[in-house]
This record gives C-alpha cells, sequence and structure tokens, in this order.
C-alpha cells in the first residue's frame, strides 16, 4: 500500500465514524478528500514536507483535512481519529463489509446491543435481537446474517487495486539493491486476481541474508512479521508482504512455481512425469535413468530452471501468460498451438463510459475529455447516471437535463482534439426497463445500461431484457458487485451472451478495481458465445483512467484477444458499431 493509499483509508475511515456517530457534511468531504489523495499524482509524504498549504493544493483538501495529513506523516497517526476511536469503538471497515450494513447502521447497532464486531454482529442476528432494534425487522436481520460470511472472507483480502502499487513499489525497491540479480512479483498478484490475500515477491540472489536486511529496511514497512536468512515477512498498512530468496539459477522455476495456481502447477507436473522428467520449484529433471525419482528434491540431470520459458519449454509447451494459469485449459491449448494472443494494455483506444460533475464525477465534461487525450486515448463517452433505482442524493440527470447535457458534450466535442459521444448511464430496472424515455435515447450516440438496485438473486432475464432493447448498446458491470462489499447479481453468462451478440450489445468489464465486472471466467463465456466485450474505467475524475490497466488483465483472464474489444477499434468502427 502506497502512502497516499494508507492516508486515503484513514480519511475514509474518519468519514465512516463521523457519519456512524451522525454527523453531518462532514463525512462527504473527508471520503472526497480520500478519493483525491488516493488518486493524487504526487506522494503525499512529498507534499506534508512543504507543509499544510501544499497539502492543501489537492482538489477537495482543505486546511483542516490538510493539517490531519500532515500530522499523520510526522507522528503516524491522527489524533481525531484516535479521539473517533475511542468514542465508538467498533471495527467500523469490518462491519460496513456486510452488506446493508452503512456507518450509520453502526452506530445504531452499537448503541443498542454494543456491538463492536462482526462477531457480535452475527450473535446478535441468531439471537433475534437486531429485529427489536427500532427501523429494523426480521428480513433486514436476516440479510444482515446472510452477508457475515461472506463479509468475514472478504475483510482477508485485499482489493488488485491496492496489492499491485504495492507489489510494484516492493520489487521497484528491491531491483535497487546491488544484491539482487532478479526481482519478479508472483502468486495470484501476478495472475491479477481480483482479491489476493498476500503479497509475493521473488528475489534471485547469492546473499539472501543481505536481501532479507534490505527487504526488512524499507520504508514502506509498519512491522516486521519474520525474517530469516531466505524468508521475510512484513506488514504494510493491512497488507502483508512476504519475500523469498533463491539461488539465481533457480530463479526461474521458482517464479514458474510460486506463481501458481496450484491446479495449474499440478497438471504440469502430471505432463512432466508423462515425460519421464519431474518438475519443481528447482527446475525440470530428467529422472528416466533414476530407479527412485521421489528420493530426493534435485534427483537426476537438471535440464531446465533457469528462466521460466525453459520450464515450459522442458515440457514441449510455449510460455503459458500468467493470467491463464488456473488449469481451465490453457496447458491443452499451449500443446495444440491454441493458446489466444492476449489484448495488450496498449491496443487499447478510447474509454466509453465515463461520469462528469453533471452527476456524480468531480470534473467538468471538458476536463474529463481532457483527460482522455492526455491519458492516450482517441476517443471517450461522457456517460453520466440518468436517474432511477439506486440513485443517491440526486446525481441522477433527469430526461430534460440530460437534453441540455447533450448539446453540452457536442459543444465540446466541437473543439477537442479527440471524438466525443454523447451518451448515457442509464438504469436497469427489475423487469429490465431502461430508466430513460425513448426519444432521449434516440439523440445519443451511446447508451449504457446498468443495475444498480436490487443487486441480489438472479439477474439474467434482466440483464438479457436490457441487452435487447434497440436502443442499448452496452451492460455496464453488469453483476454489480462491489469486491470485498457485496457479490452482486447471479448470472448465467452463457444465456446473457448469447443475446448480446444476437442483439449486437458489448458486454462490460468495468476496470475500477472495486468492481472488475465482468471478472474473467464471464469474459471467457461471453467470447465464447461470440459477444463483443468492452473495457471501460467508470471514470469519475480524470486520474481513474489508469484503472483501465485493471480491465485489461481482467479480459486477459478471460482469454480476450484485442478482437474481441470493442475498444481496441477506431472511432470510425465505434460509430459503425453503435449505428
Amino acid at each position: 500500500m502506497t502512502r497516499n493509499d494508507a492516508v486515503a483509508d484513514l480519511l475514509a475511515e474518519m468519514a465512516d465514524r463521523l457519519e456512524a456517530m451522525d454527523v453531518e457534511y462532514k463525512p462527504r468531504a473527508y471520503r472526497r478528500a480520500a478519493e483525491n489523495v488516493r488518486e493524487h499524482p504526487e506522494p503525499i509524504e512529498r507534499l506534508a514536507g512543504e507543509g499544510t498549504e501544499a497539502v492543501g493544493g489537492i482538489d477537495g483538501v482543505g486546511d483542516a483535512i490538510a493539517s490531519k495529513i500532515v500530522e499523520y506523516v510526522e507522528t503516524g497517526s491522527i489524533g481525531e481519529l484516535e479521539e473517533l476511536r475511542d468514542e465508538l469503538p467498533v471495527e467500523i471497515d469490518a462491519l460496513t463489509g456486510v452488506e446493508g450494513v452503512g456507518p450509520k447502521t453502526v452506530g445504531t447497532l452499537y448503541e443498542a446491543l454494543g456491538v463492536r464486531t462482526l462477531d457480535d454482529l452475527e450473535d446478535a442476528a441468531e439471537a433475534g435481537a437486531i429485529q427489536d432494534v427500532k427501523g429494523f425487522g426480521a428480513k433486514t436481520e436476516q440479510n444482515i446474517l446472510e452477508g457475515i460470511e461472506f463479509a468475514r472472507e472478504a475483510h482477508e483480502r485485499q482489493l488488485l487495486g491496492e496489492a499491485v502499487p504495492l507489489g510494484e513499489s516492493a520489487r521497484s525497491y528491491l531491483a535497487d539493491r546491488p544484491s539482487v540479480e532478479a526481482v519478479e512479483i508472483a502468486g495470484s498478484l501476478r495472475r491479477w486476481k481480483p482479491t489476493i490475500g498476500d503479497v509475493d515477491v521473488l528475489v534471485g540472489s547469492d546473499d539472501g541474508e543481505r536481501v532479507v536486511e534490505a527487504f526488512t529496511d524499507w520504508g514502506e514497512a509498519e512491522t516486521v512479521l519474520e525474517a530469516g536468512e531466505t524468508k521475510a515477512s512484513l506488514r504494510v498498512g493491512s497488507v502483508r508482504v512476504d519475500l523469498r530468496v533463491v539461488a539465481p539459477e533457480e530463479f526461474g522455476s521458482a517464479l514458474q512455481y510460486f506463481t501458481g495456481s496450484r491446479d495449474h502447477n499440478v497438471a504440469l507436473r502430471n505432463r512432466a512425469i508423462e515425460r519421464e522428467l519431474k518438475m519443481n520449484e528447482y527446475g525440470v529433471f530428467d529422472v528416466s535413468a533414476v530407479a527412485d525419482p521421489d528420493a530426493g528434491q534435485r534427483v537426476g540431470e537438471r535440464v531446465a530452471g533457469e528462466t521460466e520459458q525453459s520450464m515450459y519449454a522442458a515440457l514441449d509447451l510455449p510460455l503459458v501468460p500468467p493470467e491463464l494459469r488456473e488449469g481451465r485449459g490453457e496447458i491443452e491449448a499451449a500443446a495444440a498451438g491454441e493458446l489466444p494472443e492476449l489484448l495488450e494494455e496498449e491496443e487499447v483506444r478510447g474509454d466509453l463510459h465515463v461520469h462528469t460533475d453533471w452527476s456524480d464525477g468531480e470534473n467538468t465534461i471538458a476536463e474529463m475529455i481532457e483527460g482522455a487525450a492526455a491519458f492516450g486515448h482517441e476517443y471517450v463517452a461522457i456517460t453520466d447516471h440518468a436517474t432511477g433505482p439506486g440513485m443517491v442524493g440526486g446525481v441522477g440527470l433527469d430526461d430534460a437535463t440530460l437534453r441540455e447535457q447533450i448539446d453540452e458534450i457536442r459543444t465540446a466535442a466541437a473543439e477537442a482534439d479527440i471524438e466525443v459521444f454523447a451518451g448515457v448511464e442509464a438504469n436497469i430496472g427489475e423487469d429490465g426497463s431502461i430508466s430513460v424515455a425513448e426519444d432521449v435515447l434516440a439523440e445519443l450516440d451511446l447508451v449504457v445500461a446498468s443495475p444498480h438496485a436490487a443487486l441480489s438473486g438472479d439477474g439474467t432475464d434482466r440483464l438479457i431484457a436490457a441487452a435487447e432493447h434497440p436502443q442499448v448498446d452496452i451492460i455496464g458491470h453488469p453483476t454489480g458487485r462491489f469486491l470485498n462489499r457485496r457479490p452482486g447479481l447471479n448470472i448465467e453468462y452463457d444465456r446473457l451472451a448469447a443475446a448480446a451478440a444476437e442483439a449486437g450489445t458489448a458486454l462490460e468489464v468495468n476496470a475500477n478495481p472495486r468492481r472488475l465486472d465482468l471478472g474473467g471466467q464471464a469474459v471467457r463465456a461471453a467470447i465464447e458465445a461470440g459477444a463483443t466485450i468492452v473495457i471501460d474505467t467508470d471514470a469519475h475524475r480524470p486520474a481513474s483512467y489508469e484503472y483501465m490497466r485493471y480491465g485489461v488483465h481482467t479480459a486477459r483472464r478471460g482469454w480476450a484477444e484485442a478482437g474481441d474489444a470493442l475498444n481496441t477499434r477506431g472511432p470510425g468502427a465505434i460509430r459503425r458499431f453503435l449505428d
């Protein structure tokens, strides 16, 4: 976790605790500051070193919040936050991880029942005590009880968007150490899974003790959990970072082994056995002339291991990209020469789902267009929220306002250096209806339709109805999931994908690391059914265009090639698809 992320997490916690204590206005200010600090390109500690005024230069960070940020950077804590924790001694992050439990619910249940932890919440729900609290009922209590297990599991895992910057920071730091010959991220993080347990870092070096010493001196580290001759573990915020040091000549085999997955590695080992080879973290060994191939780790002649590619080549296979290593037919595809040419980040040419300050975005239409151009996009679609279920706080635009915005977008487009599409993110009702009038939909270049409410149970028929609507171009974040927060709708992906392919409607891979929706397996189902996918960031500010990388790698986990994604096409081809 970067220092910016750590500060943002504390500001978000302050927002939740203030809201739980029924404080008005301040929570929204802290949340906005948290988001902007998280995505600010400059290290927060550098700004804090220049003083409160420099920190206050971040959009949405006033003097009061800036002083708290400086206080944290200088002392490691925020006095007011510690006071809030004493006044409301609850595990706010864990409790609000239960779907339907917001900060105000946490505050109410603490006051009424003394609920502090997930265990307390579960005990109260099982005892039937929650339904007796004013404002609650038996159905709410049952929903809370059903959501606790998911929240408990989610609380132990980190979002990809939080883990990747931390892993890359650790890799960069170690790469600069003179004793390090090779370094790479391993584990599920290298496979770009949507959530991960720990950050695994592998180093090739002949001086393990020196590498471990450097690792434990890393400035990001908050706690050293353990340190040995070739292994060490640190705690950075809530994330555990594990280091393993191996001999340089075994770096390739160790990288393959510790990248996983388990199912992928088991299949590889079985293929090795068929060829009278033994495969493990130390290399590939020829055991054809050995009486007892299981007698030791390095039995037989070593035939591969210095590079990861050599490990696969020894088994007559091309290198399998990490995103595919899940034991889902990738080895068979590799053996048959049928591995996909996976989509690359640089092949994406535009973003078709972004928001502005007309709804819940932070920036103007012009600023979001300029941000897309600066990111390197050839086009962007402005798709602010329409009114409808799930739009809290009046952020959605009614039909009259949408017409006004269309004119504004057209004006901005005439002055832009890139192609600009006038769009909307409409809401999909429980019956599959679209929350914008037909005549308004017809005026728009592009319509993203997304579910924002009633996000449990089976959503297949609902989404199919929306995909078949003649004006809908994209189904946005189809399940409506929020990773580590809510699982979202259950969907029969093969049915939805077939309907979308027939209707010519694209299915979105929402690249926001809190969503990554569709997920990898769903992307693969969509592609196999002949549907078009589109990778969008759902950006609410220019900095969020950086999310595109998470969407691309999620699509790669679904075996996506460039031709499968709508936004690898040029502006003219996009217009033809929309028409």
